[in-house]
């Protein structure tokens, strides 16, 4: 019988929690196997791995690598204003600014460099997010400066802007008709992979290797926040690898304002393209080129920035770079000019605009122009 208050026969007081574990294991999966019950089991919950592993990576393209890809299609590169020449002297001149690794676009950085303008009008080169096409960029130059009635073109580059100046430089003392190219100004620029000290080298390289093969890496926003943090763990890595908490949440937010959220920030494809043009060691043949006279265009000087002491800058080898230049465009009848300062470091004018500015005013923009009106001499006399 039941017992006041309860539905259960009296019986039911003896159940204890052992009748249900031996329920749940005569009716768990391979309740009823009998031989290799257990491989029999492991091989099933295996099988199991590559269906969550497929499915985490369906999320992974969907959420994160297909949308980006779609935005960088969308992407193209530009140059934008900054401001007219300072000079009369410079008012058929037009000076293109371009950044290096990792930077999107140079208006930050050419307006630090109002010294720029005494050789012509200024404009910044946003970069292609999705790559970089220095064919399509040189065209561009020709197009914003034939609707300015402008014939000649100052280039400058900083860092790896300068590799990619130069190579635009060729296309356009070669192939763009009547488009002069007065001067290419190179800021610490790596002329080949060996002018890269051996860190950033490695660094680059390690970074070429995720590219290749791991999928949607040039388009991943979490990889690009995992190893843009990576790449600032001396701010919150302590001895003995701990991590500071307060520090590792400021490096994280600090790359999510800057890299990921932001839409101003390069992409992964970007600075895959950027590092490549290093690489491919272009820099030296487009020298070799500008050193010689194309369809009437006289050649056009080289300006080498540099730090007075080469381990000022810790990214680019730049005695090695210099020793490149003079090779290539120095001696007695050559276009170059090497500018040495005192408190520059590795392409730094946002940080150190005086000197950056003093140098251009005092030494390149003389040497450019007296170069030019020796050259201009040189071709009436031919005449």
């Amino acid at each position: 019988m039941a017992l006041p208050g309860f539905p259960f026969p009296s019986g039911a007081a003896d159940y204890d929690d052992r009748r249900r574990r031996a329920r749940l294991r005569s009716t768990r999966l391979g309740a009823g196997w009998g031989r290799w019950r257990r491989a029999r089991l492991l091989a099933l919950r295996l099988t199991l791995v590559p269906l969550v592993a497929l499915g985490a990576f369906a999320e992974y393209m969907g959420l994160d690598v297909l949308p980006e890809q779609d935005r960088l299609a969308r992407t193209e590169p530009s140059v934008l204003p900054i401001a007219g020449p300072s000079d009369l002297q410079a008012t058929g001149t037009a000076v293109f600014d371009l950044v290096g690794l990792g930077v999107l676009d140079a208006g930050d950085t050419a307006r630090a460099l109002p010294s720029l303008s005494r050789l012509g009008s200024v404009w910044a080169v946003r970069y292609d997010n999705s790559g970089i096409d220095t064919k399509v960029i040189s065209d561009l130059i020709v197009k914003v400066t034939d609707a300015a009635q402008v014939t000649d073109v100052v280039l400058a580059g900083h860092s790896m802007g300068g590799v990619i100046a130069l190579e635009i430089a060729k296309h356009l003392h070669q192939d763009s008709g009547g488009k002069r190219v007065r001067a290419v100004l190179l800021d610490c620029t790596p002329v080949d992979l060996n002018a890269v000290r051996p860190e950033s080298r490695d660094q680059g390289e390690e970074m070429l290797r995720w590219m290749g093969w791991v999928p949607g890496a040039r388009e991943s926003r979490m990889l690009r926040l995992a190893v843009e943090v990576y790449a600032r763990h001396d701010r919150f890595v302590g001895g003995r690898y701990v991590i500071r908490g307060a520090e590792f949440r400021r490096a994280v937010d600090d790359v999510l304002r800057s890299k990921i959220l932001n839409t101003d920030a390069a992409s992964n494809g970007l600075i895959e393209a950027q590092f490549k043009a290093i690489v491919a060691g272009g820099a030296v043949d487009d020298l070799r080129a500008l050193a010689k006279p194309a369809a009437g265009k006289p050649r056009p000087a080289i300006v080498f920035i540099r730090p007075h002491n080469p381990y000022d800058d810790p990214v680019v080898d730049v005695q090695y770079s210099h020793q490149v230049l003079i090779d290539q465009v120095g001696g007695v009848r050559g276009t170059l000019l090497v500018v040495t300062t005192r408190t520059t470091g590795h392409a730094n004018p946002i940080e150190r605009p005086q000197e950056y500015n003093t140098v251009i005013e005092q030494q390149v923009v003389p040497f450019v122009r007296q170069l030019w009106r020796d050259q201009s001499a040189v071709a009436s006399a031919g005449h």
